[in-house]
Order: structure tokens, then sequence, then C-alpha cells
């Protein structure tokens, strides 16, 4: 069976799973609470910058194809989304990234050092909850995964001006940055499932979220501002090396990636200038390699899936392959 690439929106993927969605949403607010008034007016913000729940709904779907959502569930899909807004909040601050989602970020709303602080405040806020389950497995999974996070954001920095940064390497990064995550939202909601449906669903999370992130990148290079919430050509002003231009670089003339290497020689690349590249990247099929590779690694995590027994929520889970690379923000 291979993916039929029909748009399909997240809010119908999430529809078999609203009402814990909107019970995930009430534990994020409660785990998160201070008396702090300086952390109760960040996590103002963060409420208010709700994200997509894409992470809680892969838990929550994985757990309805597994036998059913515990009250557990819930909690651990709200640490799932912690991990994830911890994580975006010191990406912002180490990227000085001033957008997300369209909204300011908490490092240029307030300051870098309490985006800092406030990416540790979630950390420790989801780690407290674990404990407080009183299950090794769900803090394992996690303890493996956030481990994995911290050296993808430390792979992410060797990903910077560095012209020679190879397909092998990009790719042990996502896997890393992203997929690790979601790979362990998966697993953790499929913990009461035979150990082979345990494993089919951590990898079709670890495809999925590869997949996922490619996408990502490539909105950088097809996307715009009023629909992704970031200026198109953020990740080439900052010089980050991604699976388009990757892919596309050896392909290049000499003139053309002369002009990458003019651009990552300059602190503040012109509009222009970075037009020209996205231009190049096209032109030698670095978009049409990144997205046939997305497409590639979304037909791995299908294979997975059909090791399952057939339901409404394994339905939903193929949509969420369809939704991870035929997104447009």
């Amino acid at each position: 069976m291979g993916l039929e690439l029909a748009p399909v929106s997240l809010a119908a993927i999430q529809r078999p799973v609203d009402r814990e969605l909107e019970a995930v949403f009430s534990e994020l607010k409660r785990i998160i609470a201070s008396d702090l008034p300086n952390i109760a007016e960040v996590n103002r913000h963060l409420l208010r910058m709700r994200g997509k729940m894409f992470r809680p709904t892969l838990l929550l779907l994985a757990a309805r194809s597994s036998g059913g959502i515990q009250p557990a569930d819930i909690t651990l899909a709200a640490v799932v989304e912690l991990v994830h807004l911890a994580t975006l909040i010191h990406d912002d601050s180490v990227d000085h990234s001033v957008l997300r989602r369209g909204q300011p970020t908490i490092n240029a709303l307030f300051s870098h050092q309490v985006a800092v602080i406030m990416g540790d405040y979630l950390y420790s806020r989801a780690i407290i909850e674990l404990v407080e389950l009183d299950d090794p497995e769900p803090l394992r999974v996690m303890a493996r995964a956030t481990n994995e996070m911290t050296v993808g954001e430390m792979r992410a920095l060797m990903a910077y001006d560095v012209l020679d940064y190879s397909e092998e390497d990009y790719e042990a990064l996502i896997r890393s940055k992203t997929a690790s995550l979601m790979s362990a939202a998966c697993e953790i909601g499929s913990l009461r499932a035979p150990v082979e449906q345990r494993e089919r669903l951590r990898r079709y999370g670890l495809y999925l979220g590869m997949a996922f992130q490619i996408t990502d990148d490539l909105l950088d290079y097809v996307g715009s501002q009023s629909v992704t919430g970031k200026p198109t050509g953020l990740d080439l002003k900052e010089h980050k090396m991604t699976l388009p231009l990757i892919a596309a670089l050896p392909r290049m003339s000499s003139e053309e990636r002369a002009l990458v290497e003019r651009l990552m020689a300059d602190a503040d690349p012109s509009a222009e200038l970075i037009a020209s590249v996205v231009a190049a990247v096209e032109a030698r099929g670095g978009i049409a390699a990144a997205r046939a590779r997305a497409e590639e690694l979304a037909r791995q995590a299908e294979a997975e899936l059909e090791g399952l027994p057939p339901s409404p929520y394994r339905d939903a889970l193929r949509d969420c392959l369809i939704y991870a690379i035929e997104r447009r923000s």
C-alpha cells in the first residue's frame, strides 16, 4: 500500500482524541503553574502560544491503537509537550530568533536569560511529573529521548557555515533533534502493547519525525511567512545547512557554489542573495531531492503501521504521515 498524498488536516487527525487533548492542555497548565510572578507571566505567554499538540496527539493515538487511554497517558502527553516547549524555548534563544508561530519568542519578549531559565523550569517540571507517576518505563524512554535531543542540539551547532556537511550528518542531526521525541511519544503511548507492536510504533515515530523535519526545512525554501510564521529563507540567512542545500551543492556550477560561499561568509546576507541561492538550490534539484527523501521515510513509517491491528486509530496515525509531508506550516 502506498501513501496517497491528498491533503489531510491536523484537526481531522485529532478528532478521535479531541476530548483527551483538552485534558492534556488542562494538565499542562497545572504542571507549569507557579506562584512566582516572573514564571507566571512567562507561562501566560507560553499558553497563548499553544501549538498544534502534534506530539501529544501521537502519544494518544498510539495508546488508542494499543488498547486504550489511561489517566496516566494524559499526564504523559502533557510531559511530552512540555519537553517539546522547553526545546523550542532553548532553540529560539540559541538562534536569537524573534518569532515563533508568528508571535514573539520568550527571548525576544523577555531576555535570553529568562528563556534559558524557563526552558530549564519546564524540563524540571516534566521530570517531577514522570517521577511522581512511579513507573520507570516512561521515565526511561523520556530520559533517553531528552539526552538524544541534547546531542541533536550540539549537532545543530556544527551545521552552520559548513559546506561539506553531508546527508549522513544531517540525518543524524534530525534523528536526534526532532525524531527522537516523536519516537518517544509513540513508544510511551504503546507501553502496554506487545513488544513487537511497541517497537513498530517506536520506529514509526522515528521515521515520521525525520520526514516531518525535512518538510519543515523545505518550508524555508518554498513556504511563506504568512503561513509558516517565520520569514522564508531564514535558515539560509542564519547559515544553516539543511537537506535541500546539501543535496543541491554537488550538482551546482562553480558560479552557483560561489554564491553559496558568499552567502555563508556574509553575516547579514541580503534578500537578493538569499533568493539567488534558493533559485540555485531549486534548479539543481535540492528541493525535489529533499521532498523525495521525506516521502521515502514516510513510506518506511507506513510499513511499520501495517504490522498493527486495523483500527480507526491506526488510520489516523497513517494520516499523520500525510500531514507531516504535505503540510504548509
